[in-house]
């Protein structure tokens, strides 16, 4: 059966003056299904983030396609939205969220017409995220740095997307906000249905969330796979590299018996 999101050939291409055509994805081939998360690792300047804002139409393909149940998402233009079926939740909430605005005024902008009351909505998406519905009426300002992720998603999800991309979702988080939103982001796959791109340097986060892991290295997909497949079999040395420097418990604990 074929995947709901399919990534064949892509490749994105900047260009500068300084080092001319840099060609930060590179002949990527990718599938993501519903109800699935896929985690893309790789160190910075791997081409993870280009990839990512290229599945929802924020940068232009310079070769290959990207298509949503065969049909290609629509790419951001002057006049043009991206395409609401695959959103995206950026690496800061302090960054994504508009300070002057309340947050019941962010979420309305994408719930689509006709979907009945729009304080329903509102209240309905916030309640899914676990925060509650008087929180419309806050600024983003008045919420801690989880909260505001978790405010995030729930503006991705008011299209709602059959894909979401999480691009290094928990990166500016503190360690107990961190676990807080992995867990709802895995939630709201399993409740919702909706696929997602997990998009993380962090391996061992991958590993707990993933269903399937791809490897990104200079802009290409090295190696991919089941997780546990991946992680166990570690075929491409880069693969070898990334999950030798996660770091061991144990080993931290001796590090630390020995200083």
């Amino acid at each position: 059966m074929t995947a709901a999101l399919q990534i064949a050939g892509a490749s994105v291409v900047y260009r500068s003056r300084g080092r001319g055509e840099v060609h930060a994805v590179d002949g990527v081939e990718l599938e993501v299904d519903r109800g699935e998360i896929v985690g893309l690792v790789g160190e910075s300047g791997s081409g993870k983030s280009s990839l990512a804002r290229a599945v929802v139409g924020l940068e232009r393909l310079h070769a290959g396609s990207i298509t949503l149940d065969g049909v290609p998402v629509a790419p951001l233009g002057w006049r043009t939205r991206a395409d609401v079926r695959t959103q995206m939740v950026f690496q800061s909430p302090y960054a994504s969220l508009n300070p002057r605005r309340t947050v019941g005024s962010q979420l309305r902008d994408g719930v689509p017409s006709g979907r009945g009351d729009l304080t329903s909505a509102v209240a309905g998406l916030l309640e899914r995220v676990g925060l509650e519905a008087s929180a419309a009426a806050r600024y983003p300002h008045q919420f801690s740095g989880g909260q505001r992720q978790r405010i995030a998603i729930a503006r991705a999800l008011a299209p709602r997307p059959e894909i979401l991309v999480a691009d290094e979702p928990v990166t500016a988080l503190d360690a107990s906000a961190q676990a807080q939103v992995v867990e709802l982001l895995g939630s709201l796959v399993r409740d919702l249905g909706v696929g997602m791109l997990f998009i993380s340097h962090d391996l061992a986060l991958v590993r707990h969330i993933a269903d399937r892991v791809a490897v990104m290295y200079h802009g290409q997909i090295v190696e991919q796979g089941q997780t546990e497949q991946v992680w166990r079999d570690r075929a491409h040395p880069y693969t070898r590299e990334l999950i030798a420097a996660v770091p061991r418990l144990g080993a931290a604990r001796r590090g630390g018996e020995r200083s």
